[in-house]
Parts: structure tokens; C-alpha cells; sequence
């Protein structure tokens, strides 16, 4: 087909496009996608698609709540939030889509802001550039259903203070003063204001994307105000072999090596008879 892009079934895009790319590897894939589309009905495609590290790039548009179908709670919606299906409150822990790429051992992950294009544009770059799976979470307002859903960290007047917007090899500075950081703190991140107790810009720690080892990418992902400050940004960019790379290196050995190479040869292939 001469097209751009289609529309798959519901909770079936990582399906579609992982099939788009295995059989045509030198396509650039995209998928949009929602917090309820990718983290529920098509979870285990998400997951999967993560896993095996297909080259493609994932948009997923996060306004913690069912737009399509009118207004019910998603797996992302806030413990607590009152929804057409929670009436009195959802009782459900929420998905950190962060938390399941890292757990599903995810090579590429950051987060952006919806109203922030510039922002946008330079993490799709990053994401389209990775070789592998990219998956960008957009902190998406949606205005008839779940309005300001996002608004108490990235509202103008406190978005400095409540987002850290990560940048691969400099300090994890935040405010709007810039003057408080993240440290290590034991085991755990700790925000601490540089100039106080000691602390110094020596003291802040230096983001790495790169880096192999999940862990810290998976504390920055998972970081939630109002005890921390929310991470913008690429947050983890690994290089590892892609399904796609090891798919087609299989195939071409597969075919370099085979004895038969027509359907002719292979029904006349081992022992045949011929009926007359």
C-alpha cells in the first residue's frame, strides 16, 4: 500500500507495527498510542515489543484516563480519582509507564510535556536516532474528561520548582532559583538545596543515559512530586542488538545456507513417487 501510516485495532498497534518491521526493516516505524490502549487491553504486546528490542519508535499519550470510551479510569489514573467507573474513588495502584519499560528491559525512555513543542521535537530527534525500541511519554491534558490532570507539576507557575529536565552529562539541577539537585541518599534519590548543609554543586549527581545498569533510570523515572520532582527528558538510551537486526541476519544465513531453494526442489525432495 502507498500510505503513510493506518489505524490498527484497539490494543493491537505494537502488533501491527512490530510486523511492519520485521518484514520490511528498512521502514521507520512509529506508533501512537494511549495510557489504556498500550498499558491494558495491548499490555502484553507493550511489553513484549519492549523486550525484544524491535526498532521502533512508541508515542504514548498519557492523560490518565479513558478519552476514547468516555471517561473511565485507565491503568495510569491516580489512586483515589473519581471516574465514571469509581464513582467513590479508584482503589487501583497506578502503572508508571517508566516502571514497565524498565522492567520489561527497555532500552530507550523519556517524557515530555504536551504543551512544550521545542521539548518535544528534541526528544522525537533522540528517539527516532536510537536503534531499538523508543518509547516517549507524553504528559497529555485531556480537556473533557480530565482536565488540568497534569497541571500540579506543569502549570507555568510551579513547573520550575515541581520538573527536573534531565540532560544526558550535566548536574540534575531543578528551581527556579536552579539551586536545588538530586544526591544519593543511601540507597535513594534525596532532593537537597545547593548552599544548604553543606550541599554543593560538586555534591549534585550527573545524569548518564547511557549507562547499562537500569537503576538509576529506573529511580528518575519513577520519581513523583510532591517528594520529588518529576523527570523531563531522555532518561535512559542504551545500545543493545534489536529483533529486527538478529531477524534479518537469521533469514540471510538461513537462505546463504539452504540445500533446497524452490518449492519445485523441495516436493522432489527425500523420497517421492509418482502416481499415474
Amino acid at each position: 500500500m502507498e500510505t503513510y501510516g493506518f489505524h490498527s485495532l484497539h490494543g493491537r498497534g505494537a502488533v501491527i507495527a512490530s510486523g511492519i518491521k520485521a518484514a520490511r526493516p528498512d521502514l521507520n516505524v512509529w506508533l501512537t498510542t494511549g495510557d489504556g490502549d498500550s498499558m491494558a487491553i495491548g499490555g502484553n504486546h507493550f511489553i513484549h515489543m519492549i523486550r525484544r528490542n524491535i526498532d521502533i519508535n512508541v508515542i504514548i499519550f498519557n492523560n490518565r484516563i479513558y478519552g476514547l470510551t468516555k471517561g473511565q479510569y485507565s491503568p495510569t489514573t491516580r489512586f483515589g480519582t473519581v471516574t465514571k467507573s469509581s464513582p467513590d474513588g479508584t482503589i487501583e495502584k497506578p502503572f508508571e509507564p517508566g516502571e514497565l519499560v524498565m522492567g520489561a528491559q527497555g532500552t530507550f525512555f523519556a517524557r515530555v510535556i504536551d504543551k512544550e513543542p521545542k521539548g518535544m521535537e528534541e526528544v522525537f530527534i533522540d528517539a527516532g536516532k536510537h536503534n531499538g525500541t523508543s518509547i516517549i511519554e507524553v504528559l497529555q491534558n485531556c480537556v473533557i474528561f480530565n482536565d488540568a490532570t497534569h497541571e500540579i507539576i506543569v502549570g507555568k507557575d510551579v513547573r520550575d520548582d515541581r520538573v527536573i529536565l534531565l540532560k544526558h552529562g550535566e548536574k540534575m539541577i531543578f528551581g527556579k532559583e536552579a539551586n536545588k539537585g538530586l544526591v544519593f541518599d543511601g540507597n535513594d534519590l534525596k532532593v537537597v538545596t545547593i548552599g544548604e548543609n553543606g550541599i554543593t554543586l560538586d555534591d549534585i549527581l550527573v545524569h548518564d543515559k547511557t549507562t547499562k545498569n537500569p537503576n538509576m533510570h529506573y529511580m528518575l523515572a519513577r520519581m513523583n512530586y510532591p517528594e520529588y520532582p518529576v523527570a523531563i527528558g531522555v532518561i535512559r538510551s542504551v545500545e543493545q542488538d534489536t529483533y529486527d537486526d538478529l531477524l534479518t541476519a537469521q533469514v540471510n544465513h538461513a537462505v546463504e545456507n539452504a540445500t533446497i531453494r524452490t518449492t519445485t526442489e523441495l516436493l522432489n525432495s527425500g523420497k517421492v513417487f509418482e502416481i499415474k
